[in-house]
């Protein structure tokens, strides 16, 4: 790596030199590459492994897996930063869907998160608000208002992931966006989109009112 440098190397690789050493009579590389075999030889399905799921492979102990979703979390938040760095104002589903993807991608359950932005529509702050099953998260709209007034936002977007893979929301997904919306307006704020998230596509209720329906 120090001589090729970090893109020369292969997923493999680049794992091997964060478990350090092999085990078992086997090296660190064959180590490396039966991890990523478990996850389909893709990141992104090691990325989604919980921390009990990585130590049940053979040769990856606490430590090794606590070091493995330490490297994938920072890779999380360059992606993040990157987002919010290029300051464009969250105006459209497509970027919202950007900025969030990273953190739902490949999720087995429900997670729903707040973005608060300024008058201008950049985002101050972000933080998840619910997490629930494969079906269903119980969005705290208490929660949200009192975090919005905090940070002095002045308009609210409402994110959260469908793991089954169709983005379309739920009478329950709609009544949680009413009640937020009307608990909002209550101080001023502005509940400008709830967008579902499923993979590779979305869903925008701002679209939706506006004649689209997302992507």
């Amino acid at each position: 790596m120090r001589l090729r440098g970090a893109k020369a190397l292969s997923n493999a690789e680049l794992l091997a030199i964060l478990l350090g050493s092999g085990t078992g009579g086997k090296n660190v590389l064959e180590v490396a590459q039966e991890l990523l075999a478990s996850a389909s030889g893709r990141l992104l399905v090691l990325d989604a492994m919980s921390l009990e799921r990585l130590t049940s492979q053979k040769g990856v102990g606490p430590v090794r897996a606590i070091t493995i979703e330490a490297a994938l979390e920072l890779g999380r938040r360059i992606f993040d930063e990157s987002a919010v760095v290029d300051r464009h104002p969250l105006t459209s589903p497509a970027l919202v869907y950007r900025l969030m993807i990273p953190h739902m991608k490949n999720l087995d359950h429900e997670e729903c998160w707040a973005l608060y932005l300024n008058r201008a529509n950049f985002l101050i702050g972000k933080e998840m608000v619910g997490s629930g099953s494969l079906e269903l998260t119980i969005v705290d709209t208490q929660r949200i208002l009192r975090r919005a007034i905090e940070k002095q936002s002045r308009n609210v977007i409402l994110v959260h992931n469908h793991p089954s893979g169709n983005p379309y929301p739920g009478p329950a997904d709609i009544n949680q966006t009413q009640m937020l919306r009307k608990a909002l307006s209550v101080v001023d704020i502005s509940l400008l989109d709830h967008v579902v998230v499923a993979d590779d596509q979305y869903y925008s209720f701002a679209e939706e009112r506006a004649g689209g329906r997302g992507r």
